[in-house]
């Protein structure tokens, strides 16, 4: 909690990502729990992926609230945030769209890109992760990139 995480860090282990944000009412849930179940389903293996929930919602999303937010989901499972323009170049080198979205009561909710990125063990991407399988077919299929 609190360190900063560069491409360095995703060195060494196959790199699950979900970009979203703790205010997400659907998609960013189900996809968390979802990967949960897989890392669940990896076993010990799970200790040999890096999985990451990077928000785009970083002035809501403090470190406080993604801990909280994340107590819910797989141990594994580490959320990144930080400052707008630290947050603005990580979705840019993504290729992430996420856009602010002002909604009646003068709240807010953020459009934005839902897949997993599966990245390699030396931090390319490989393709998106495929989570619309039973668990334990997406951990045997992430289990090839250890």
């Amino acid at each position: 909690m609190g360190q900063t995480v560069t491409d360095k860090d995703l060195k060494g282990k196959p790199t699950l990502i979900f970009f979203g944000f703790t205010h997400c009412p659907d998609v960013c849930p189900t996809s968390l729990f979802e990967m949960s179940e897989v890392l669940k389903a990896m076993g010990k293996d799970a200790d040999r992926v890096n999985a990451y929930f990077v928000s785009v919602d970083p002035e809501r999303d403090t470190q406080a609230a993604m801990k909280d937010y994340l107590s819910s989901f797989d141990p594994h499972l580490k959320g990144l945030t930080g400052d707008p323009a630290a947050i603005a170049k990580v979705l840019s080198e993504y290729r992430v769209y996420a856009k602010k979205v002002p909604l009646k009561d003068g709240d807010y909710t953020m459009d934005h890109t839902a897949l997993i990125y599966l990245m390699d063990r030396d931090g390319n991407f490989i393709s998106p992760f495929n989570l619309k399988r039973s668990p334990e077919e997406a951990a045997t299929d992430l289990k090839r990139y250890l």
